[in-house]
């Protein structure tokens, strides 16, 4: 069997016990499809009508800004198309126009409510409305997608930084690992939460900001685990054969040991990623997170504090942040379970 043939059984065998794990296996397609479905929140959760036809033509809102002198208004502003005005100029007389589920932004405020914000879950907002009076199912949908984006983004950073840092320590050794491990001990030893104070002070919050942050200490957890592996196999006899044979380091590290040291990198991705979100959710909830306009759940959270009477903001958030924290647990486990040497 050829060594093509041989990875391609082993990864077979490893999908075979992934799939024996039910409740992992069911936890990836339900969370698959929840991303997925977040992906195209536009078109879910929106203040625009995905298609309207006037007056015998056809106009895409969402995907394109009109004015309301496109629709018969006064102004040459972006048309709301909430406002009762252009709503009856858009669905009588032959014209339409068509919502998505969710007739609400994740930013849009709805200004025909009858009490107080935060106002509890009504037939026109199923999940209620925030301080501010808008909705919050639209700032869950939007915040789901921006956490998980932020978390496969925040995983795959810190997962390159540390392969690439455990690998040279693991296969150079000696002086280098030292060294190394030295630097690993100080940079650790930094007091995280207050540089993101100060930098929070000093530049405008954002998650461009944020991601370079996290991803500087992110790295070193998983570093360990693939500088342990580079240390076991450099002493191989295949590795001393290679480099006999004047093999690069550089191929050496990529075609040899790397795949050999991918399985605690792949089994701690989802741990990894849950505790990603967990973290800008906690940002968040502090205020050293995002922009305030920016859809998040951790902002929600504080409102659900700052509010306790508005019980559907943080049992709504706490269920959402919950859930997706369970489904991403429950499939770090079956990949750890599928790929236990034990198991093959």
């Amino acid at each position: 069997m050829s060594e093509k043939e041989q990875k391609n059984s082993l990864s077979r065998r490893r999908w075979r016990n992934f799939r024996k794990n039910r409740r992992g296996f069911y936890s990836l397609i339900l969370f698959s499809v929840l991303f997925a479905l977040s992906l195209c929140a536009e078109m879910i959760s929106n203040d625009k009508p995905f298609l309207v036809q006037y007056q015998d033509h056809y106009y895409f809102p969402i995907l394109k800004s009109y004015p309301e002198t496109v629709f018969g208004g006064d102004f040459e502003t972006e048309t709301d198309y909430l406002d009762p005005y252009i709503r009856n100029r858009l669905t009588t007389n032959g014209n339409t126009m068509y919502f998505p589920l969710n007739p609400h932004s994740y930013n849009s405020i709805n200004l025909e409510l009858d009490q107080p914000v935060p106002s509890p879950p009504s037939p026109d907002n199923l999940l209620g409305t925030d301080d501010r009076g808008r909705d919050v199912l639209a700032r869950l949908i939007y915040g789901f997608r921006l956490s998980v984006l932020f978390g496969f983004a925040l995983t795959l950073v810190g997962t390159i930084l540390g392969i690439i840092a455990g690998a040279v320590q693991g296969y150079f050794g000696g002086r280098t690992d030292l060294v190394f491990q030295r630097f690993i001990e100080i940079w650790g030893a930094m007091p995280e939460l207050y540089l993101l104070i100060i930098f929070a002070s000093i530049f405008k919050p954002g998650i461009l900001l944020l991601l370079i942050l996290l991803s500087m200490f992110g790295w070193m957890g998983l570093s360990d685990y693939v500088r342990a592996e580079f240390l076991k196999g450099r002493n191989m006899e295949y590795v001393k054969a290679a480099k006999a044979l004047g093999v690069g380091n550089l191929t050496i590290m990529y075609r040899h040991l790397l795949p050999n040291g991918m399985t605690p990198v792949i089994t701690f991705l989802p741990f990894r990623m849950s505790g990603s979100i967990l973290a800008l959710t906690s940002l968040d909830f502090l205020g050293l997170g995002v922009p305030p306009s920016t859809p998040s759940l951790g902002e929600l959270l504080a409102q659900g504090k700052a509010n306790i009477d508005a019980w559907w903001l943080s049992l709504s958030t706490f269920v959402v942040l919950v859930g997706t924290l369970i489904l991403l647990i429950f499939i770090g486990e079956a990949l750890r379970e599928a790929f236990d040497p034990r198991r093959q």
